[in-house]
């Protein structure tokens, strides 16, 4: 595990994901924390101002995660300052047996307490769609 505080929880936040522990991912964030996954908006997201807040964050998992296998496989991580950016990729598979792969950066930023503020992911949203006919 990581020295740095953004990069330790990040990671953890990453693998409560792949263990499908949703206390545990949450348990990462802050109350009044901000997630734009991916940023730039997404169906979830329309306007692209990012998910805010644990009602938000609950939803997301649970319509997003919850039904579904998702595993990130952590190429690098880069600790500075409050923040850690991730390079990993992510596969997701649905219960209908479909999988979709992507590569992203995922930037974290922690407070104090290291507890997740915000999360900024970078990926293509189009090109997953798109892998997903829709």
């Amino acid at each position: 595990m990581h020295e740095h505080p953004a990069a330790r929880t990040a990671l953890a936040a990453m693998q409560a994901v792949t263990r499908g522990d949703r206390e545990a991912w949450l348990a990462c964030y802050r109350d009044d924390a901000v997630l734009h996954d991916p940023v730039g908006g997404s169906p979830l997201d329309p306007g692209g101002a990012g998910l805010r807040g644990t009602r938000a964050l609950q939803d997301f998992w649970d319509l997003t995660i919850a039904p579904n296998d998702v595993a990130f496989t952590v190429a690098a991580v880069h600790p500075a300052g409050d923040e850690a950016a991730v390079v990993a990729s992510v596969t997701i598979r649905f219960p209908g047996g479909n999988a979709v792969s992507y590569d992203g950066v995922f930037v974290y930023r922690v407070d104090e307490a290291e507890r997740v503020a915000s999360v900024r992911a970078y990926w293509d949203l189009q090109r997953v769609l798109s892998a997903l006919g829709a």
